[in-house]
C-alpha cells in the first residue's frame, strides 16, 4: 500500500462515514465521478473490494472496515502532528476531542464551559455515547482523553480520578418503600428494576452491589438511557440503581426519591482517561490539569439539573 495517497483516503472515509458516494461529494466539495475515481483507485492499490452494494445501498466489507479503522487513526495523527507544529510557532489554540460516556453529560458541560473561559480559542469535540462506543473510540485512538466510570480493563491507559460518583436506589414519590427507613438489600429483591444495557458502568456496578449480598433480582425491564430509566421511575413502573449526578433537578422538585438502603449510597468515581502512548498536545495537557485543580469544586457547587444547553451525542463548539 506504498502508493496509497492521503487524498484517497481522506475520500474514502468520508463515503465510509456516509456511506454514499454523492453525500461523500458533497461532503468533500467535490463531484460524485472524482469521489468515485479516488475510492477506485485506492481499491486497486489494496486489492481487495472495500465496499459492496445490495439494492441501491452501499456497504462496507470486512476489509473496508479494517481500513477504516487505520484510515482514522491516521487522520488523527495528521491533526496532532498539526496542532504540534503550531503549538512550536507559538500559534495559541488547539482541537480537543473528548469522549463522553452518556452518564457524565450530567457533569460534562459545566466543566467544559468553565475550561473555555480561560480557554477561549479551544476547539472543542465532544462525543456522549454509550460506555462501549467510548472505549471503542479511545482504544482506536480517536479521541484525546475520556470521561467515564471505570477506565477498561482490556486495554492498558492512563486513568486518574477527579471526582467521587456517587449511585443510589430511587423509586417515584408515591411507592410504598419511599416512607422506609433503613431498607435491607433483600427486601427489594421482589421489586421490578429498571436497569441500563449490558456493557453499561451503572449496571455493572448495580449486579455487583446486589451480587455482593447475594440477593438475586427477580424481574428487570431493561432501557437505553438514564431518561428513559428516570421517566419510567417517575411513572412508577418500578426502581432503579442510578448515578445520583443524573437526578439532582428530579430530587429537588420531588419527582423522584431516594430510597434509604442499607450499603448506599454506592461511591464510585469519576475519572479522566487517555492511552499512555498518547501523546497529549497542550490543550489536552491544559484540560488534565484542569480536571485536577477544579473538578471536584465544580461538581460539588453543581446546582441541581444544571446544564447550559441539551447535550446531544455529537456537539462541537469553537469560539470565533
Amino acid at each position: 500500500m506504498k502508493n496509497v495517497t492521503l487524498r484517497q483516503l481522506k475520500v474514502f472515509e468520508a463515503v465510509a462515514n456516509n456511506l454514499s458516494f454523492s453525500r461523500a461529494a458533497e461532503a468533500l466539495h467535490l463531484t460524485q465521478p472524482a469521489v468515485s475515481m479516488q475510492v477506485q483507485a485506492l481499491v486497486e492499490q489494496v486489492g481487495v473490494p472495500l465496499f459492496e452494494q445490495m439494492g441501491k445501498k452501499i456497504f462496507l466489507t470486512t476489509a473496508g472496515d479494517e481500513l477504516l479503522r487505520h484510515a482514522r487513526r491516521i487522520a488523527q495523527q495528521l491533526r496532532e502532528a498539526e496542532e504540534a507544529m503550531a503549538a512550536i510557532r507559538g500559534v495559541k489554540g488547539g482541537r480537543l476531542n473528548i469522549g463522553v460516556v452518556s452518564t457524565a453529560k450530567y457533569i460534562a458541560p459545566r466543566l467544559l464551559v468553565a475550561f473555555r473561559v480561560n480557554h477561549p480559542e479551544v476547539e472543542l469535540r465532544l462525543g456522549v455515547e454509550n460506555r462501549e462506543s467510548v472505549v471503542r473510540h479511545l482504544s482506536d485512538n480517536e479521541i484525546d482523553l475520556a470521561i467515564m466510570g471505570s477506565p477498561p480493563k482490556d486495554f492498558e491507559t492512563v486513568a486518574e480520578v477527579f471526582a467521587e460518583h456517587p449511585h443510589v436506589l430511587v423509586a417515584s414519590p408515591a411507592h410504598p418503600l419511599a416512607a422506609h427507613r433503613r431498607l435491607a438489600p433483600e427486601a427489594l429483591a421482589e421489586e421490578l428494576f429498571l436497569i441500563r444495557e449490558p456493557g453499561s458502568g451503572t449496571r455493572a456496578a448495580m449486579e455487583r452491589f446486589f451480587g455482593e449480598r447475594g440477593v438475586q433480582l427477580r424481574q428487570t425491564v431493561e432501557l437505553a438511557s438514564n431518561e428513559a430509566v428516570k421517566q419510567a421511575v417517575m411513572a412508577g413502573m418500578g426502581l432503579s440503581f442510578i448515578s445520583e449526578h443524573s437526578i439532582g433537578l428530579e430530587l429537588s422538585v420531588g419527582r423522584i426519591a431516594k430510597l434509604d438502603v442499607v450499603g448506599t449510597p454506592v461511591i464510585r468515581h469519576w475519572h479522566i482517561v487517555h492511552r499512555p502512548e498518547k501523546q497529549l498536545l497542550p490543550m489536552a495537557l491544559a484540560f488534565l490539569e484542569f480536571m485536577r485543580a477544579e473538578a471536584p469544586r465544580l461538581i460539588a457547587e453543581q446546582p441541581p439539573g444544571w446544564c447550559p444547553v441539551p447535550l446531544t451525542s455529537q456537539a462541537k463548539a469553537k469560539r470565533r
